[in-house]
């Protein structure tokens, strides 16, 4: 199944970067917000899902460098500064701008979805070795990667709050925020005998742009964070084999003890 999430993955990326949309999104506020969602909300996960537990799962080798809560906020610092009129005209009005755009939009992306996601390589027997983990070390095992679910709940539902924040900021602006695509307006508002329709376009191009963003964005980070407060919470009693066999053998002490 990873390989089907890394094919899926890798088909979003050419279909967002090769295709007209990066063309689109110079000029138009919806095609750029669309193009970010595709990157962080939907190539992003798709990727991590396919590392995560894998061989290729940095978060198994070195967990301390993929701490969910870190990278949300850092994910949050590289959002809100690309969508500053200053940087976000940069990125919009030069093809090296845009390529660290979509670069650092990516690998923020990927680095708090599989801090989130990824470390859940099974520890209950080494698959080489032969040697069977102990009860106690399975414990300790399903704690950490328990704490590690948690923090990543905490991190995604961040991670959906301050998406939901921008989109609502870009959605209910009363102005035009960005002069790149005010510019790239001007001549069809020289165009037309009354400019406040031209201006009126615009600024609904960017509201419509914050709502992808509120309601794409938003969403999918919640929904990731609810998946996860699931697989936290076992969803069947044969999720936890120990307690069943500690329970049979107490029912057999106490049958002995009848018996007695």
């Amino acid at each position: 199944m990873r390989n089907v999430w890394l094919l899926l993955a890798a088909g979003t990326l050419l279909l967002t970067w090769g295709g007209p949309i990066p063309a689109w999104a110079g000029q138009s506020f919806v095609a750029h917000m669309s193009l970010h969602m595709l990157v962080v909300a939907l190539a992003a996960p798709l990727l991590a899902m396919g590392i995560a537990g894998s061989q290729l799962d940095p978060v198994s080798k070195v967990p301390v460098l993929f701490q969910p809560i870190p990278a949300s906020l850092v994910e949050m610092i590289v959002v809100w500064i690309w969508h500053a009129p200053t940087m976000h005209h940069w990125a919009q009005g030069s093809s090296s701008g845009f390529a660290v755009e979509q670069t650092t939009f990516l690998l923020s992306g990927l680095w708090l979805w599989l801090s989130a996601l990824g470390g859940t390589k099974s520890s209950g027997a080494d698959k080489h070795s032969g040697i069977v983990a102990s009860g106690d070390d399975r414990d300790r095992a399903l704690a950490g990667l328990n704490q590690r679910r948690g923090a990543g709940v905490l991190a995604l539902l961040l991670t959906s709050m301050h998406m939901t924040l921008l989109g609502a900021l870009l959605l209910f602006s009363p102005r035009v925020l960005f002069a790149h695509h005010a510019e790239v307006h001007a001549h069809a508002a020289d165009r037309q005998p009354d400019h406040s329709s031209a201006t009126e376009s615009i600024l609904f191009d960017q509201q419509l742009g914050g709502a992808i963003m509120l309601v794409f964005g938003g969403a999918v980070y919640l929904l990731g964070g609810l998946w996860l407060t699931w697989r936290i919470v076992p969803s069947s009693p044969d999720s936890h084999p120990q307690s069943i066999e500690h329970v049979q053998s107490m029912d057999s002490t106490l049958s002995i003890h009848r018996g007695n």
